[in-house]
């Protein structure tokens, strides 16, 4: 079996890339929904609603899970893997969107007042999540996996 086959008959891999691309192309729905504009950035882009990080690690725990059975070593680590980058989405990664924020309104200030800032270097404001997103993109991953798992 070559390289591609394996991937394209593997249904753990086949989940987690499917639950980053429709959390992808959700989250670029919804935005232009709430914006009434397209940003193509949305489309790879972290940050917003669903998390894609949290689809695609809980549709990878998932589609383990139902491989290998909850008693796996490859569910275990997948788990805990899933549960970190959660983790990491909410806390650390959302904190510096805040900060960035924040920073982009004080370069936005000190631009005005005529200190030399430009605004072209503005940090990226959509980096981590809220609760509900991460949540939103657990439930989408989980089912992702599920349907998945009825295809193979």
């Amino acid at each position: 079996m070559n390289f591609f086959s394996g991937i394209a008959n593997n249904e753990i891999f086949i989940s987690a890339g499917l639950g980053w691309l429709i959390a992808q192309f959700l989250k670029t729905i919804i935005h232009t929904a709430l914006t009434k504009s397209f940003v193509a950035e949305r489309m790879v882009g972290s940050g917003g609603m669903p998390s894609s990080h949290s689809s695609t690690v809980c549709a990878l725990a998932t589609s383990t899970c139902i491989r290998y059975g909850s008693a796996s070593f490859e569910f275990a680590i997948a788990a805990f893997f899933a549960i970190v980058v959660m983790y990491d989405a909410i806390g650390v990664r959302r904190e510096t969107g805040i900060q960035a924020k924040v920073l982009n309104e004080m370069m936005e200030l000190f631009s005005r007042m005529g200190k030399g800032v430009s605004m072209e270097d503005r940090l990226k404001e959509f980096i981590g999540h809220t609760p509900l997103q991460v949540l939103a993109g657990a439930i989408l991953g989980i089912l992702i996996a599920f349907v998945v798992a009825n295809f193979y």
